[in-house]
């Protein structure tokens, strides 16, 4: 659960457009359970296999623990130097069943295996089973400051994230599969928003979640403000043969009913939620996008046919705002929730300062107070 004394992009004072669900969360989309793993062990010189540790898992539940109707799906690739599972069967069935677990590059085997043995523990349909056996699975890079080789992440901390999952508020910053990553080169991790969409066919919500460690520190955008430019201390503290932390995770979930055509397009419009915090998606970035849809489809009809709902395209435009402003304000927020984190060999990540940020925005005539 998310710690309510932690302030969020919001509770600083940074204005962000659209209106967002009561919890600002993906959970926000009825249905949808977020769960963390946080591994922190150890500190000082890196040991393989020993530590230091700054990692985890994040899972996510389309439709709660354990549930087996698959939700329609989508998937799109900015730059797509990264790894997200199952995503052939999301582009040739535009579904997926099962939950979306998030963690480090080199843990995505043992998460895979991980949730196959979950379902295969909890799961009796067969045929449901099957399914099960191509989970999506995605990464970012830790390594930065965590054992990344050491490969700490065991079947016991997916089966822990995939039935600790819960609706409610989401715990966001280190936590999870973010818990070793960076963004824009001060501490990240994970972050959440949602928006309320009203069009004339119905009132729906769309929920994002990140897993965010990419980006430069001077493209840095606040509200538009160039905080990068006016932040230009606190720098991580970098290794030699380290690789460029420049990944992103994002989903995005909706209760409105959608096509998976249409779910890819809502996928892409996250790329334009994490421009707008000023990203360009670098040649080492893996940018990758998965949206669904917890709206129930198809139904078999009398002739025998499968009849399917769906939103159409004349009042999606809404949602593509939604998209856009649920992302860039979920980047925000593992920023604002991220704390100051030291890793193998003293590598630091550095939160960013809340302090700096408000005077920042203030002087720009954008900070909400």
């Amino acid at each position: 659960m998310q710690n309510e004394t932690k302030p969020r992009a919001r509770d600083l004072g940074v204005p962000f457009p659209g209106t967002p669900g009561s919890l600002n969360a993906i959970t926000d989309v009825n249905g949808v359970m977020v769960g963390h793993t946080t591994l922190i062990s150890g500190e000082g010189k890196l040991e393989v296999g020993k530590g230091p540790v700054r990692t985890g898992v994040t899972a996510v539940w389309p439709r709660g623990v354990g549930a087996t109707e698959g939700v329609s799906a989508g998937v799109f690739a900015l730059n797509g130097v990264g790894e997200m599972t199952g995503t052939h069967l999301i582009e040739e069935f535009g579904a997926f069943i099962g939950p979306v677990l998030l963690t480090n590059t080199l843990s995505v085997g043992v998460v895979r295996d991980a949730v196959i043995t979950w379902a295969r523990d909890h799961i009796a349909d067969a045929e449901k089973l099957f399914y099960f056996s191509l989970p999506v699975v995605a990464e970012t890079w830790d390594g930065n400051i965590s054992d990344a080789y050491g490969q700490h992440v065991r079947p016991r901390h997916v089966f822990a994230a995939l039935d600790g999952a819960a609706g409610g508020p989401v715990a966001e910053g280190n936590v999870g599969g973010g818990t070793g990553m960076s963004t824009y080169e001060f501490k990240g991790g994970i972050g959440t928003a949602s928006r309320r969409v009203s069009v004339p066919v119905g009132d729906y919500t769309v929920g994002a979640l990140v897993q965010s460690n990419f980006g430069r520190r001077e493209q840095l955008l606040v509200a538009g403000v160039p905080v990068g430019k006016e932040i230009d201390d606190l720098r991580p503290s970098r290794l030699p043969g380290d690789a460029l932390s420049s990944s992103i995770i994002i989903l995005v979930a909706t209760d409105a009913p959608f096509l998976p055509t249409q779910l890819k397009r809502l996928a892409r419009r996250a790329g334009l939620g994490l421009a707008r915090t000023g990203s360009t998606a670098h040649h080492h970035s893996g940018d990758i996008f998965l949206a669904f849809s917890t709206a129930v489809s198809p139904t078999r009809a009398g002739s025998g046919l499968d009849v399917y709902t769906a939103v159409p395209d004349a009042h999606i435009d809404p949602f593509f705002d939604a998209v856009a402003y649920a992302v860039e304000e979920a980047i925000i927020n593992a920023l604002a929730a991220a704390e100051t984190m030291t890793g193998k060999d003293g590598a630091t990540l550095h939160a960013l300062p809340h302090g700096r940020l408000q005077s920042i925005l203030r002087r720009y005539n954008r900070l909400h107070e």
